[in-house]
């Protein structure tokens, strides 16, 4: 065999070695991403399901369930209530899956408010550990000022929050008139009409030549004037 021949000979053994180490190569990497895909899988949904349950899903799918924390909450007991990571994610065999579970209400006593002040039940409630929630407030005509009438949650359950809310009254409204116009008119006519209406009044007298006697030559408030009912009105009547 020549030299010549000798050198094509090991050119195409070597060029062959090569096809043959890359076919390899790229086999083994196809392998590699078949086998790493093949182990993924996607992350259950976990929220709302007891803890029992919850870990025999995992198991199927080859992951690992782990309590992260037990918090109070409106769900059972030993019920999922948080996770992570969320559902949906893709997740590698053998990862572990995050829970947090619930421990269930706390069972909160709480005071009786309706029927006391709104003042003696923030002191009630703070005494008790609680506080006093959003409060809303009603106008009832024979329930006095600042009266608890309803509250939520009732007097002696148990709740999960330490907040209650309350309803307080604000008593009844009160009546309230439109000044009439009193200017010119004699006293008496005036403090009839007052009367009438059941406004208090202060009379003041002085002395007015201009005036007829006995005129009312001003009055507070002026007329048209959105007057309470335990405001007194103000005549000036002339002498």
């Amino acid at each position: 065999m020549t030299l010549r021949e000798r050198l094509e000979w090991v050119s195409r053994m070597t060029l062959l070695v090569f096809i043959l180490a890359s076919a390899a190569f790229l086999s083994a990497i196809t392998a590699m991403r078949v086998a790493i895909h093949g182990r993924e899988v996607t992350m259950p949904n976990l929220v709302g399901k007891n803890v029992t349950e919850a870990s025999h899903l995992l198991r199927s799918r080859g992951l690992v369930l782990r309590v992260a924390d037990r918090v109070y909450s409106d769900l059972p007991a030993n019920v999922v209530v948080r996770q992570t990571p969320t559902a949906g994610l893709l997740m590698k065999v053998s990862q572990q899956a995050h829970v947090v579970l619930s421990l269930g209400q706390r069972q909160l006593s709480i005071p009786r408010l309706e029927g006391t002040t709104l003042r003696i039940s923030r002191i009630e409630m703070l005494r008790e550990g609680l506080q006093i929630g959003e409060v809303s407030n009603i106008t009832l005509p024979n329930v006095p000022a600042d009266m608890v009438v309803i509250q939520n949650p009732k007097a002696g359950t148990g709740a999960a929050t330490p907040r209650v809310d309350v309803l307080v009254s604000q008593g009844d409204r009160d009546k309230a008139y439109v000044m009439p116009h009193l200017v010119g008119m004699n006293e008496s006519d005036a403090q009839h009409r007052l009367d009438v209406a059941g406004l208090r009044r202060k009379v003041n007298y002085v002395t007015a030549p201009q005036w007829p006697h006995g005129a009312v030559v001003d009055q507070t408030p002026l007329a048209g004037s959105r007057i309470p009912a335990s405001a007194p009105v103000e005549l000036t009547i002339a002498l």
